[in-house]
């Protein structure tokens, strides 16, 4: 399996998102197909240097329901960039997958760190 490096400090969210998404679905191989997971292996390092632009920190919101009446809970994004800087990328890259069986197994084969490589 191959292994990529990318360096997020200063990137914009929702650009490094989409590269890395490309990247895990093995869309950069002339081997691809979409009933195979990709052949590469992503580390994002510098994931406490991403940026967004405009008022999103601010304004973006991550909602999820608990299942019971009234459960709608919501994040903002400053507060989930603060509390681990990781779960932001993961929530991006996630969407932009296909939502199917292979998203989980394209998922592990992304790999985040806050700062440098440990």
């Amino acid at each position: 399996m191959m292994e990529l490096r990318i360096d997020a400090s200063g990137k914009i969210l929702g650009r490094l998102a989409t590269e890395v998404a490309k990247l895990l679905m093995g869309k950069s191989s002339a081997a691809f197909d979409y009933s195979k997971p990709g052949e590469m292996r992503v580390v994002v390092t510098h994931t406490d240097k991403i940026r967004v632009t405009g008022k999103k920190p601010w304004q973006k919101l991550y909602r999820h329901h608990t299942g019971f009446h009234g459960g709608l809970k919501e994040t903002r994004y400053v507060d989930l960039f603060a509390k681990d800087s990781r779960q932001v990328l993961e929530k991006a890259v996630a969407g932009m997958l296909p939502k199917n069986r292979l998203r989980v197994v394209r998922m592990k084969h992304l790999v985040m760190h806050r700062g440098e490589d440990k």
